[in-house]
């Protein structure tokens, strides 16, 4: 099909929906291309966030940071890269509507999906929660390769793409006037979300043939400055996705404002050779680490044509300012709820601080070793699936699934919630030795970077050599016996063990776990991770877990 065919078609559908006017609708200042002609040059500024994790105790300060930016610079953008949803008891009480009302009282302009936006699709009230922070939005959403199409509550949000986006809706795409030009956005999340969250009924489609589809489009109504907001991870596994190759295999990108590997970019990083390892026209990439410990700022300039012939950007310390006072009150109606919970006590006390490290590949991380909170967990997942199935042997427990430390003193429900925030369930499977093993690869074949997947155990213990290809990398497994000695795992004989949930049904990659799973050999026991933690250390009363040598990688010996 010729390009004017293509774009007479991809008019004519649009208009019949009424999701985007005519590209007649240009101002009379800007060319067919958004250039205005009296400037050889165009500006954009941006803010930019990612991967908050529903951390609201430091938000008046962000409110500060993002009013003195936009003091200076009162045309930037507030984008914002996903993952809102999961990780503090702000979540587990208000579903995601703390953290928008201070969202909407910032003015962002634009936000995408992370993977954790759909944790909640298998809860009985499915994205009821996810519909709500959309519809309850002063901002749109936009978001490219997720097909909502089978979901009831977001399939209604869902617009298809736009030149004049309303708060509340979800658009493939969208163009926005700035300073007389059009600048298009997309948005993309990562295909990895159906393996590591529960979206249920939403899918997640090829993040490089969407993106080129839709920069396509927008390049077809004259808008030659793209941004892509995305869910996909700075370096990833680009098995799956990541905003190098992203940058690399599509072309007519300009500027990538990343989340997901809750990477931190001091500086804006340039790519400017395609996969093929030609020249090509820049793309900056920004991410701004996590938690809202840094708010991105980004200054881009255009040529006439479109291209980035110029960069500047840095991270902006969050800790460093002073809270707003407006939002300091507002907080106040959440903390003071939040404070409620948190300081309710377990009856357990921990006896040093159980820490909960991540490396970026280099020492202890929780999700390449074995750690004494990792230990803690899996032996309260174990003891309560013990509670319901006398034969279970084994526990196993996801790194990427623990969230926070536990500090030394008085364990309360607020420490354990924060540490094991997303509800996740008990369940118990039936697997063969070989498919234990098959497990226990997949746990350390990204070792020693971290990994999500990477699998804290209990009533068991394995050696591995990372230097081995993944998949050969196994040396040893046993199982602990009930007067404490262990026992080879036979890879012919069946074990029963207990996971969560999430897990179980092929999480993280698991795919063993998800063929036992649709074969009928796994039994949610319906008990939440956090209350089976919180029961565990209240038993024990004194919390002292150690290394015990669960998890060893040879090659470190």
């Amino acid at each position: 099909m010729s390009v004017k065919n293509t774009f007479k078609r991809l008019l004519v559908s649009s208009l019949a929906v009424g999701v985007i006017s005519s590209p007649l609708a240009m101002p009379a200042s800007v060319d067919a291309h958004g250039n205005s002609p009296k400037d050889k040059t165009f500006n954009l500024s941006i803010m930019h966030t990612n991967d908050s994790h529903a951390r609201l105790d430091n938000v008046a300060k962000k409110v500060t940071a993002v009013k003195e930016v936009r003091a200076a610079k009162p045309d930037a953008l507030l984008l914002d890269a996903g993952d809102v949803f999961s990780g503090t008891l702000y979540f587990n009480e208000f579903k995601g509507q703390a953290d928008l009302e201070f969202m909407n009282l910032m003015d962002y302009d634009l936000m995408t999906f992370g993977n954790h936006e759909f944790d909640l699709g298998s809860s009985p009230e499915g994205h009821q929660a996810l519909a709500d922070f959309v519809k309850n939005a002063e901002f749109p959403f936009v978001s490219t390769n997720v097909n909502f199409s089978q979901d009831p509550l977001l399939k209604k949000l869902y617009k298809g793409y736009s030149i004049k986006p309303k708060d509340g809706n979800v658009y493939s795409s969208v163009m926005q006037r700035i300073n007389g030009e059009y600048v298009g956005f997309i948005g993309l999340t990562t295909e990895e979300t159906a393996d590591i969250s529960s979206p249920e009924g939403v899918v997640f489609e090829n993040y490089i043939k969407e993106a080129a589809k839709e920069v396509r489009l927008l390049q077809l109504f004259g808008v030659n400055k793209i941004v892509a907001i995305t869910h996909l991870g700075y370096d990833d596994n680009p098995e799956y996705d990541n905003d190098l190759e992203l940058a690399k295999y599509v072309d007519g990108i300009d500027i990538i404002v990343g989340g997901h590997s809750h990477t931190q970019l001091d500086q804006p990083v340039v790519v400017d050779t395609n996969y093929k390892g030609k020249k090509k026209n820049p793309t900056v990439i920004v991410q701004a680490y996590q938690y809202s410990d840094f708010l991105g700022t980004l200054d881009v300039q255009f040529d006439k044509k479109g291209k980035v012939v110029g960069q500047a950007g840095q991270l902006i310390k969050i800790a460093d300012k002073a809270a707003d006072p407006e939002a300091a009150e507002l907080l106040k109606k959440y903390s003071s709820k939040i404070d409620e919970l948190k300081n309710k006590p377990t009856g357990a006390t921990a006896e040093k601080a159980l820490e909960n490290p991540r490396s970026n590949d280099v020492g202890p991380s929780v999700r390449s070793n074995e750690t004494p909170l990792g230990n803690l967990i899996t032996d309260g997942m174990l003891d309560k699936a013990k509670e319901y199935n006398k034969d279970v042997v084994m526990a196993f427990q996801n790194g990427g699934g623990i969230r926070a430390p536990i500090n030394q003193g008085e364990i309360t429900y607020g420490d354990v919630l924060t540490t094991l925030p997303f509800g996740n369930t008990l369940a118990t499977m039936k697997l063969t030795g070989a498919e234990i093993k098959t497990a226990l690869e997949h746990s350390v074949s990204q070792s020693p970077k971290e990994s999500g997947g990477f699998l804290h155990v209990s009533g068991m213990k394995f050696k591995f050599d990372s230097t081995k290809a993944a998949g050969s990398r196994v040396v040893s497994m046993e199982v602990k016996n009930a007067d404490g000695t262990y026992t080879a795992i036979d890879t012919a004989k069946e074990y029963v063990i207990a996971t969560n949930a999430f897990t179980a049904k092929g999480g993280d990659g698991y795919t063993v776990f998800a063929d036992a799973y649709a074969q009928g050999r796994v039994t949610d026991l319906g008990a939440s991770d956090w209350e089976n933690l919180r029961d565990y250390v209240a038993k024990l009363v004194k919390v002292d877990p150690q290394v015990e040598g669960r998890i060893v990688d040879v090659a470190k010996q």
